[in-house]
């Protein structure tokens, strides 16, 4: 793949238009006041040395000198291959709830908000680890796949909002089946599964599905988000209603979450407007073993404003000996004229 690392340069290119105008510019004026003396057949034998023809291939090797020139320092680059490398880390796969409980703001700006918070810091922390990203409600669905890409993650990570899932519901068990179904196959590192929601609307056995992560050796750490007072879910028009026209207030389902962390053999946290969450997770992580994983990666691009550089250089040195006169030696030898 082949791109600029300083592309703004290339804007440069533009003087190049102007350049070739003014120089047309300044020849024809220059044949238009030679032509005041008379022919131009009558002025060459006036001036026998003068070479028309050399002032413009000075000026072509010039105007590409002045394009090469801007190419050298736009950064030309060849890369991204992708290549397969071995480190040592983790592989983690995070099951965000999006149900629609997530927009209440007793947890700033939202819990959903502050659950991606948590994740982006999460991921800045990472380095040979790989992780994945699966977003549920009613349904559960592979956001990000299992990865060592953080761009890609944070970039996924940004995106999430509970229009994603369009069937309401808290399905923390499918969540977490997906999750371990989600991991690399036949990887030797330690899996672990993070948690995050509020626990409302509960649907499926997530209890289950956590003690059979465990078996596997698959741990299930949960962050709980919420209060446990409640808190009113915002919409467009105020806040959610029940059919009677009744407040709806979510409250964080904290027994619940705590039994899933239990179950699966993890941590469990409360997330509120504090980092303690964050930090009680990370300790966590670091407790894991780290093992090789695999992972793929794209290489780094390569410099490749060498030969730009050289070819420049050569016909800068080649404009500098070329004179705008007739060589007096040279135009003596007559190759084809007896």
């Amino acid at each position: 793949m082949f791109r600029f690392e300083h592309r703004e340069f290339l804007y440069l290119l533009l003087i190049l238009p102007a350049l070739l105008a003014i120089f047309t510019y300044y020849m024809y004026r220059k044949k238009s006041a030679l032509k005041k003396f008379g022919t131009m057949q009558l002025l060459r034998a006036l001036m026998p040395d003068v070479a028309l023809k050399k002032q413009y291939l000075k000026f072509w090797m010039l105007f590409i000198c002045a394009g090469l020139f801007i190419l050298v320092i736009a950064g030309p680059q060849f890369g991204s291959q992708l290549k397969t490398v071995k480190k040592q880390g983790i592989e983690v796969m995070v099951c965000l709830d999006v149900s629609n409980s997530m927009l209440s703001t007793d947890v700033s700006p939202t819990r959903l908000g502050k659950a991606k918070q948590i994740l982006s810091r999460l991921v800045d922390d990472l380095e040979n680890d790989k992780i994945g990203l699966i977003v549920f409600a009613g349904d559960a669905f592979i956001q990000l796949p299992i990865t060592s890409d953080y761009v890609s993650a944070k970039m996924f990570l940004s995106s999430i909002n509970p229009a994603m899932v369009p069937t309401q519901g808290t399905a923390i068990g499918s969540a977490i089946n997906l999750a371990m179904r989600s991991f690399t196959p036949n990887e030797n590192s330690e899996k672990t599964i993070i948690l995050i929601t509020d626990g409302e609307d509960h649907e499926d056995n997530a209890k289950g599905a956590a003690e059979e992560a465990a078996k596997k050796g698959i741990s299930v750490n949960v962050l709980g988000i919420g209060s446990v007072e409640g808190s009113p879910i915002p919409t467009n028009n105020g806040y959610m209603k029940d059919k009677d026209g009744n407040m709806i207030l979510t409250k964080l389902n904290e027994e619940m979450c705590q039994e899933i962390a239990v179950a699966g053999n993890g941590m469990y946290a409360r997330t509120d407007n504090t980092n303690n969450a964050l930090k009680a997770l990370q300790k966590e992580l670091d407790k894991k073993n780290k093992s090789e994983v695999e992972s793929k990666v794209y290489s780094s691009y390569d410099e490749k404003y060498r030969i730009p550089a050289w070819i420049l250089l050569f016909l800068l040195i080649t404009e500098f000996f070329i004179l705008d006169r007739k060589n007096r030696i040279l135009s003596k030898i007559k190759l084809f004229n007896p």
